[in-house]
C-alpha cells in the first residue's frame, strides 16, 4: 500500500461507539443494540481473549445475563456453583492441608441465603469463555465490531465526538462520528486518559505473572473441589513459598501464581514456571504443558467520576484493583447495565441529556467500594504468615520449626491453632462478601426517594439483605401459576421500565398505560397476588416488596426500583407524571 493509500481517511457514522471488546464493552454494545440502536464496537484484539483472567461471575452478574437471554450460554461454558466450594490452604497439593474456607456461597449455613436473594447461581466461566458469548450476541444483534483498530485521539462538540482510529493492519487512518462514545478499553484506557478522567490511588503496587498451564490434578482437588488452592511452603531451602492455583475449567486447566518470586514474576521463563509448579503440586510425576504466561500488576485506583460531556468510561477504565473478591468483570458488566439504557432513553428522544449524569452519581461509589474492598482482601492475604507463625526471614530450619508448632500438643500449639482458625474465619470477607454483590444502592437524579431508607440489619459486606428502598436492586420473589415460574426480576426488561403493583392496583395500572403514551415510553404494570396478572407463589413479593395492596415500584431497566409509594394515592396519574418527570429529565412533562 502506498502512502497517499495510508493517509486517505474515510468518516463513519454511528450512534455509539464502543471502544474495547471486553466483558464491558461487549456488555454495553449489546444491550445498546437490544435497544434498536446503531453501533459500532472497535477492539485493537483479533478476536477474544486468549487468558481466563477473570472468572468469577456472581449472582449478580448472572441476573444481567439472565436479563439478556444468555443466561443458558453461561451455565453451558462455566464450571457450577459447587466446583467452587472451596478455598484449601495446604502445604502443597499433594501436601499436607491446613485447612478450607467455604467459598462463593457453598457453606452449607449460607446456601439458603444465596437461593433466597436469587433465581440464578454464581458460577466459574473465564473470561475467554465469557467473552465470545457476549461478542457473538452482539454481532448477532447488529452491533459492527471492527477488530484490529486502535483509538488515537477523539473531538467532542455540542453534538457529538469525533474519534480518530487505526486500522492496524493497513495503517489506514480513519474517523468515526458518534453521538456518545464509551470507554471500555481497560485498565490503561487511552479513551479516559482522552478525556482527562482523574484517577487517584496507587498503580503498581506490586507484580505478578499468571502462568496457565494443563496438567490432571482431578487425584489430588476432586474430592475438595475449589477454585483457589493456596500453598504456604515452609520447607524450601531458598525461600518461604507461597503459590496460588486456580482452576480455570475442572481438573486439568489451572492458572498459577508465585506469590514469593515478586518483582521476578515479570521475568519468569517457561523453564523457572515449570518447576515452580511442581513444587506447588508436590508430585514430579505429573504431565505439565505450558500454555500462557501473562503478566499484571496490582492497582488501586479509581476515577474521581466516569464521564465528561458525551464520552463515558466503564469498566477496568475507572476502576483498577487486584482480583480478590472476584468482583472485577462482575462491576465491569454492571457498569455497562447501568449506562446502556441511559444512553438508549436519551438518544430515542426518551429523556432530557440530565439523566446521563446519574451514571456517575451512582456507579462511582460502587467502584470505590469495590476497589477499597479487593485491595484489603489482598492484604488480608497477607496474615496466611504471620497466622502461622512463620518468619518469612528465618532459614530453612527454623521456618520449618515454626511451622512444626501448629500439630504440637502443647499451649503453644494450641495459641497457633486458635490464630490460624481466626484467619480462616476472616477470609469470609474474600470468599463470601455476598452484600458486597447484592447490596448496591443508588442515590442519584434518577431515583425518586420516598423519605424512608431502611438500614442493614446485618453486616452489609457479608450479607445480601433485600430491600425495596428507592434505589436498591428489585427483591427477587417467585411469581407465577400453572403455567409458569418465574422471578420478579423476570417481569422487568432492559428496554423498559415496569410498574409491579399488588391485587387492588388497577387504578396504577390504568394510570401507567396513560402516562406511557405521554412520554413515549412502554411501561406495563404487572399485578402480583391472588387473582392479578401472576401468583405471589410464596408470599414472598408480599413481604419483600414494602407496599400494600394498593402500593406501587417503579422499576427502571436496569433492575432497580426508582420510585415506591407504599399504598395507594388521591392522583396515581399526576404523582407517576411527577416521577417520570424527574427522573427522565422531561421538563416538558
Amino acid at each position: 500500500m502506498s502512502d497517499s493509500q495510508r493517509s486517505e481517511t474515510r468518516l463513519t457514522q454511528t450512534e455509539v461507539l464502543v471502544v474495547g471488546s471486553g466483558p464491558t464493552g461487549a456488555t454495553a454494545a449489546l444491550l445498546l443494540a437490544r435497544q434498536g440502536l446503531d453501533v459500532i464496537m472497535i477492539t485493537r484484539s483479533g478476536w477474544a481473549s486468549d487468558s481466563p483472567r477473570a472468572h468469577i461471575t456472581n449472582q449478580r452478574t448472572m441476573e444481567v445475563l439472565r436479563a439478556v437471554g444468555l443466561e443458558g450460554a453461561v451455565n453451558a461454558q462455566a464450571a457450577p456453583r459447587a466446583d467452587m466450594a472451596n478455598q484449601v490452604l495446604c502445604t502443597a497439593l499433594a501436601g499436607e492441608e491446613i485447612g478450607r474456607v467455604w467459598s462463593w456461597g457453598n457453606d452449607p449455613e449460607r446456601q439458603g441465603e444465596y437461593l433466597a436473594m436469587s433465581p440464578v447461581s454464581g458460577l466459574d466461566i473465564p473470561q475467554d469463555r465469557l467473552e465470545p458469548i457476549l461478542l457473538g450476541e452482539a454481532a448477532r444483534l447488529g452491533v459492527r465490531v471492527v477488530f484490529r483498530t486502535k483509538f488515537e485521539s477523539l473531538e467532542q462538540d455540542g453534538d457529538g465526538v469525533t474519534v480518530r482510529v487505526t486500522d492496524q493492519a493497513t495503517g489506514r487512518a480513519d474517523s468515526i462520528r458518534a453521538r456518545y462514545v464509551i470507554g471500555a478499553d481497560g485498565g490503561q484506557s487511552r479513551v479516559a486518559d482522552a478525556i482527562g478522567l482523574p484517577l487517584v490511588g496507587e498503580s503498581g503496587i506490586a507484580g505478578a505473572m499468571n502462568v496457565r498451564f494443563t496438567a490432571d490434578l482431578s487425584k489430588y482437588v476432586a474430592h475438595r473441589p475449589g477454585s483457589l488452592f493456596e500453598v504456604i511452603q515452609p520447607h524450601r531451602q531458598d525461600a518461604l513459598a507461597i503459590g496460588m492455583l486456580r482452576m480455570v475449567q475442572p481438573w486439568h486447566d489451572w492458572v498459577a501464581g508465585f506469590v514469593h518470586l515478586g518483582e521476578r514474576n515479570s521475568r519468569l521463563t517457561e523453564e523457572e514456571a515449570i518447576h515452580e509448579l511442581r513444587q506447588l503440586i508436590g508430585a514430579d510425576s505429573v504431565d505439565i504443558t505450558i500454555t500462557g504466561l501473562f503478566p499484571w500488576r496490582i492497582n488501586h485506583v479509581i476515577a474521581e467520576h466516569y464521564s465528561v460531556g458525551r464520552v463515558f468510561c466503564a469498566g477496568d477504565a475507572v476502576h483498577r484493583h487486584p482480583p480478590m473478591n472476584g468482583l472485577g468483570a462482575n462491576t465491569c458488566i454492571q457498569d455497562a447495565f447501568n449506562l446502556a439504557w441511559k444512553i438508549a432513553a436519551v438518544l430515542k428522544g426518551q429523556a432530557g441529556p440530565a439523566l446521563l449524569d446519574s451514571y456517575s452519581a451512582e456507579r462511582q461509589p460502587v467502584g470505590r467500594q469495590v476497589v477499597d474492598r479487593a485491595i484489603a482482601s489482598w492484604r488480608l492475604g497477607k496474615d496466611v504468615v504471620p497466622a502461622l507463625g512463620i518468619d518469612p526471614a528465618a532459614p530453612q530450619e527454623e521456618r520449618q520449626a515454626q511451622f512444626a508448632v501448629l500439630k504440637e500438643a502443647s499451649a503453644a500449639g494450641e495459641e497457633r491453632r486458635v490464630a490460624v482458625a481466626e484467619m480462616l474465619a476472616a477470609k469470609a470477607y474474600i470468599f463470601a462478601a455476598h452484600g458486597v454483590e447484592m447490596n448496591q444502592r443508588y442515590e442519584s437524579d434518577a431515583v425518586v426517594g420516598d423519605g424512608e431508607r431502611a438500614g442493614f440489619a446485618r453486616d452489609p459486606q457479608l450479607f445480601a439483605q433485600p430491600s425495596s428502598d428507592p434505589g436498591a436492586r428489585l427483591p427477587h420473589a417467585w411469581v407465577g401459576g400453572a403455567d409458569r415460574t418465574i422471578s420478579t426480576l423476570d417481569l422487568t426488561s432492559p428496554e423498559r421500565f415496569t410498574l409491579l403493583l399488588r391485587e387492588r392496583g388497577e387504578p396504577w395500572a390504568d394510570a401507567a398505560a396513560t402516562v406511557a403514551a405521554e412520554f413515549g415510553i412502554e411501561l406495563p404494570a404487572v399485578r402480583i397476588g391472588a387473582g392479578a396478572d401472576v401468583v405471589d407463589l410464596y408470599g414472598d413479593f408480599a413481604r419483600r416488596s414494602g407496599i400494600g395492596e394498593q402500593g406501587a415500584l417503579l422499576v427502571r431497566p436496569d433492575q432497580h426500583v426508582a420510585w415506591r409509594s407504599r399504598t395507594a394515592v388521591t392522583d396515581p396519574e399526576a404523582e407517576l407524571r411527577r416521577v417520570l418527570a424527574q427522573i427522565l429529565d422531561r421538563a416538558d412533562a
